[in-house]
């Protein structure tokens, strides 16, 4: 059975749509409890700028996934949605959601599931530690050591979740080493990326929408949702940051986007026997190339300085654009295209 298209695109609208009504209301909280970005050095406002951003990411992601589970359950219990009379109120809201997901869908969920469900409750459980992080960051500036104790402690809980990467090594040290590593190096390479309105949330939708079509052509069914509704809910954000800001990710939305993204890249099964890709190891290390680079560059300039790496500067690919007399916003959208390129040019091949 293959998965319906239009659940694909139901969730993504329905995240799209859930991020954007959900980031005002976020925004006017981040205003009432001090939670803002305010002018500085290094700074490109001139105002305070609410840190809304992870909070209306993950309501988007969060919210359809609660829908759509709670629509599993009405069908199991119930039968068909609208049928009994208990559930009546229930099944009248999400009628037409249910028109969506079809019994053909729902079955395949419901196998998908009862599969992996440890594993995405885990990976939603890491979701709001990474955002949590990012906000006490916010609020209080964590110590580097004490954020990396953070980031390390998710990263460690997710691979024990089962969800790790395995180059085909059969060591669970191995396993847990990689996925753990490669799990900071992205959380990082997105936090730096943070750096111009719309760029680190940009190149988490882009990185995304790849990883939703190709474990999506491969039936990847559950891994293509979770994608697919990232790139949703960063995309109801987008025009909230670009290219005039009226709210910024701050920390824990960069933390978030960038612990998405990783584990987006280490869900999908890239070598299939419908696509017998010989090069798929290379496959997420492509489609987040512009992040990882940009970080590697940085890390290798400030360490030549003599300077800590976890310090920000002005030596990102952004403001070397910018150096260049490109406007901030053209500078952004250079970087987009060449995010997109890359990851089209991985899809195509």
């Amino acid at each position: 059975m293959s998965f319906p298209l239009n659940v694909y695109l139901a969730a993504t609208v329905f995240a799209f749509v859930v991020s954007a009504l959900a980031l005002p209301r976020w925004r006017g909280w981040c205003l009432r409890t001090g939670l803002v970005d305010e002018p500085g050095h290094r700074k490109l406002q001139d105002r305070a700028v609410p840190l809304a951003g992870g909070f209306a990411v993950m309501t988007g992601l969060l919210f359809p996934t609660l829908i759509f589970a709670l629509l599993l359950w009405v069908k199991s219990a119930g039968g068909a949605i609208g049928n009994s009379a208990p559930g009546r109120e229930t099944s009248e809201g999400l009628r037409p959601l249910a028109s969506v997901l079809d019994a053909n869908a729902a079955s395949l969920l419901r196998y998908g599931l009862n599969r992996r469900a440890l594993e995405l409750l885990v990976i939603l459980a890491g979701a709001l530690g990474m955002l949590l992080v990012g906000w006490v960051d916010d609020k209080r500036e964590l110590r580097p050591g004490l954020k990396f104790a953070g980031q390390l402690l998710i990263a460690a809980l997710v691979a024990a979740s089962g969800v790790r990467i395995t180059l085909f090594v059969h060591s669970l040290v191995f396993q847990y080493a990689i996925t753990i590593l490669w799990i900071l190096a992205v959380i990082n390479a997105f936090n730096f990326m943070d750096n111009m309105n719309g760029l680190c949330a940009g190149l988490g939708a882009i990185g995304a929408w790849y990883f939703a079509v190709i474990a999506a052509a491969d039936g990847q069914y559950l891994v293509a949702l979770i994608a697919f509704m990232t790139f949703g809910a960063l995309l109801g954000f987008l025009p909230h940051n670009f290219p005039r800001a009226t709210a910024f990710l701050g920390d824990s939305g960069s933390h978030l986007v960038g612990y998405l993204l990783a584990v987006l890249a280490i869900l999908p099964h890239f070598y299939t026997t419908r696509h017998p890709r010989h090069w798929a190891v290379l496959i997420p290390l492509l489609v987040l190339s512009v992040p990882l680079l940009d970080m590697t560059w940085v890390v290798i300039l400030r360490w030549r300085k003599g300077q800590p790496f976890y310090v920000g500067d002005t030596n990102h690919l952004s403001h070397r654009l910018v150096r260049r007399g490109f406007s901030r916003t053209l500078a952004v959208l250079i970087i987009w295209l060449m995010a997109a390129a890359i990851g089209g040019f991985v899809y195509l091949c």
